[in-house]
């Protein structure tokens, strides 16, 4: 009896600035690992993003999540561009797909490949991840601007914190730390903070009630910040409210050679809705067009993509493979303190793939 595999339907958001770069490097490596494990993965690319705001006045279509919702994940590069107020792109694009999509966590992964040039000491080994609640916090996008130009304006940005997006996120943390070592460090900042983030701690303490399996300890946002450079291999699984994981996983990259080796997933675990798969580097619009970007980034993206997709062979040979090119410094691009280009890391890539 023969097993027939449903093929992978894959969106493909280029972007702004290095975004089509890294994401034109990562497909081929992306359709290897397909070819080399039986899948069959049908990519279509949408062209959102700044150029198609500054022709149509929007970054992407108003039916955009449902374009999304006919895909199985999506592939993003990046967005922001000098030319356009980066609120009307990012909330017009990544942060507008991730509320209408309701994609309530972001992964991000931070491994020290060896053979990686890092700016701090002694990173060996070091191999945790951030699960960062994604659509509430700081970045719920409340608030307003009173006396507006009177010289004595008023910015009010309202952080929202509700008890069902604490433990949908919590669960996941809880989940990946059982599968992992079982250690699990919540970031919250509730010394200080009166309302959103003990109730943070008090929710997070009520579902780890439900993982006798896994420990927990909660740790300052500034004292986490300390740790992950410090002591980063005493920590596993961290979760944290929106604002503190984006600040804290960007510091945590630096870890793994910088923003160039950080990937993320933006998912709805349980859910129905696909996920949405990027670099953390952003658009970097000072080397845009140069070839230089450094790819690995979206191509660990794309192997966190397939892995939740269950295709973890194809994403397992993505990841060997991207480890044996970085283990060759001829291959490190200039953010690594190499003079490869974004082309010959993933040509090197594409090379060591082995399945």
């Amino acid at each position: 009896m023969t097993t027939t595999v449903a093929p992978v339907r894959l969106a493909v958001i280029p972007g702004d600035g290095v975004g089509p770069e890294v994401v034109a490097a990562t497909v081929p490596v992306l359709q290897r690992a397909a070819e080399g494990t039986g899948l069959d993965l049908q990519v279509t690319e949408l062209d959102w993003g700044g150029e198609r705001f500054l022709r149509e006045g929007a970054a992407m279509p108003a039916d955009a999540a449902d374009v999304v919702r006919a895909h199985d994940a999506v592939l993003f590069g990046a967005v922001g561009r000098p030319d356009v107020p980066d609120d009307e792109l990012v909330w017009g694009l990544i942060i507008g797909l991730r509320q209408q999509l309701d994609l309530a966590v972001n992964v991000r992964p931070v491994h020290a490949f060896p053979g990686v040039p890092t700016r701090v000491v002694d990173t060996d080994g070091v191999d945790l991840v951030i699960v960062r609640e994604n659509t509430e916090g700081e970045y719920v996008g409340a608030g307003g601007l009173a006396h507006a130009g009177t010289g004595h304006d008023i910015g009010i940005e309202v952080a929202v914190h509700s008890r069902r997006v604490i433990e949908r996120a919590a669960r996941h943390a809880f989940e990946l730390a059982g599968r992992r070592s079982g250690r699990l460090s919540l970031v919250t900042k509730s010394n200080a903070m009166r309302h959103g983030y003990p109730l943070w701690d008090r929710v997070v303490r009520e579902v780890a009630e439900q993982h006798p399996d896994v420990e927990l300890e909660v740790v300052l946002v500034d004292a986490m910040a300390a740790r992950l450079v410090q002591s980063p291999r005493s920590l596993d699984v961290l979760l944290a409210g929106n604002l503190f994981g984006d600040i804290l996983s960007d510091l945590a990259a630096v870890l793994a050679g910088g923003m160039g080796m950080a990937p993320s997933a933006n998912v709805l675990p349980g859910g129905d809705v696909p996920g949405i798969y990027e670099p953390v580097h952003g658009s970097a619009p000072d080397i845009a067009g140069r070839g230089v970007a450094n790819p690995v980034a979206c191509l660990l993206s794309g192997a966190l993509l397939l892995e939740d997709l269950g295709h973890t062979v194809a994403a397992t040979g993505i990841r060997q493979a991207v480890s044996a090119a970085l283990l060759d410094p001829t291959h490190h691009t200039p953010d690594l303190g190499g003079s490869a280009t974004t082309t010959d890391l993933a040509a090197a890539v594409l090379d060591r793939m082995e399945i």
